[in-house]
């Protein structure tokens, strides 16, 4: 076997198979300026002023995040992450490293993605996002769409004594004497019983814009809550005049007064009663209901297929807000970039 000897020409090589073979992450790169969340990053995770400049210094926060951006997107562990980076030409030019640089390793990026949940950034990234497609005028605003979907975490194996003291927002006495039980201890997330199938885990709440199915608003609480109880809080002045489409577990009188109280238009499901179905005429205005409001289900349908699904491997309230907030901002950012394919968006 005659020996290789590296060329000069070896990267670009690589690089010209990975855009003919329609890398995704070469699009995004082509698209996304990732440099807009820098100053948000490194203004929340500035560390105080160190009193020597030896020692490592601290890997820079958009090629961490990116990370963060691939582990999400790919639904990957730490561990796998550090080995795909390694292993990945696409990953590392998506990163904008090289050969000899040096690729992070799997408890970094779990100190990092800690640190963006312990200062919940999340939504100012999210919000800060959203602000740039606004500003460009992206969003149709012709109305929006709500609902939710469950976001499942590792099952606790509990008693039901302390299954009784967890939803009184007590914490066992025996947990609080062994710390390592109780790191492993989800207390936030709740069960919830749908379709004669039991779910442990949080809900991902969110409000679309209709015209382009981009996400405009989310909220993150444990499953149990009812889909319906978050709906006042994503919505605001900009949605009066506009419709507002969901399904029929959205549908009571208080919804129904919230949206009549902001003159949004209502395109709710109707929902049959007890002993009472639905008349032809209910039915036939719920299907043509349904032609927009079933565009939502593309945003969970993107998150479970082409980011390998939406369950999540933490423990709590704030780093499951951090988890499903990144998800949401992928989204959009894929979204985003497939408006621009689709020449949906006229950009400057």
């Amino acid at each position: 076997m005659k020996s290789y000897q590296p060329s000069f020409f070896d990267d670009s090589d690589r690089l010209t198979a990975l855009r003919r073979l329609g890398d995704p992450l070469m699009e995004l790169s082509k698209h996304i300026d990732f440099e807009m969340f820098r100053p948000k990053l490194e203004e929340a995770l500035r560390k105080e002023d160190r009193k020597s400049p030896a020692g490592r210094k601290p890997l820079d926060v958009i090629v961490m995040f990116k990370a963060i951006f691939l582990q999400r997107f790919y639904n990957i562990s730490d561990e796998q992450l550090e080995f795909q980076i390694t292993d990945r030409y696409s990953f590392t030019n998506f990163l904008g490293l090289h050969g000899a640089s040096k690729i992070p390793d799997f408890t970094t990026f779990w100190k990092f993605r800690d640190q963006l949940a312990t200062k919940g950034i999340e939504r100012e990234l999210f919000d800060l996002f959203h602000a740039k497609l606004d500003q460009e005028g992206v969003f149709a605003k012709a109305g929006s769409i709500v609902d939710a979907t469950i976001v499942e975490v590792p099952r606790q194996r509990n008693s039901r004594k302390e299954n009784a003291e967890i939803k009184t927002g007590q914490i066992p006495k025996e947990w609080k004497n062994d710390a390592h039980k109780l790191s492993h201890k989800d207390t936030d997330a709740r069960w919830l019983k749908k379709n004669g199938e039991n779910f442990f885990g949080y809900k991902d709440h969110i409000k679309t814009d209709a015209g382009t199915v981009l996400i405009t608003d989310y909220r993150v609480t444990a499953a149990s809550v009812h889909d319906s109880v978050v709906l006042s809080e994503m919505l605001g002045e900009g949605d009066n005049g506009q419709s507002l489409h969901a399904d029929s577990a959205y549908k009571s009188v208080e919804c129904d007064e919230i949206l009549c109280s902001m003159k949004i238009e209502n395109q709710i499901h109707e929902k049959g009663k007890r002993g009472t179905a639905l008349t032809q005429t209910q039915l036939e205005h719920n299907r043509q209901k349904s032609k927009i409001r079933a565009l939502v289900e593309h945003v969970f349908g993107f998150m479970e297929n082409s980011m390998n699904g939406i369950f999540m491997r933490c423990i709590g309230i704030k780093r499951a807000r951090c988890n499903i907030g990144l998800a949401n901002l992928i989204y959009n950012i894929c979204r985003y970039a497939q408006l621009i394919r689709l020449n949906r968006v006229q950009r400057a």
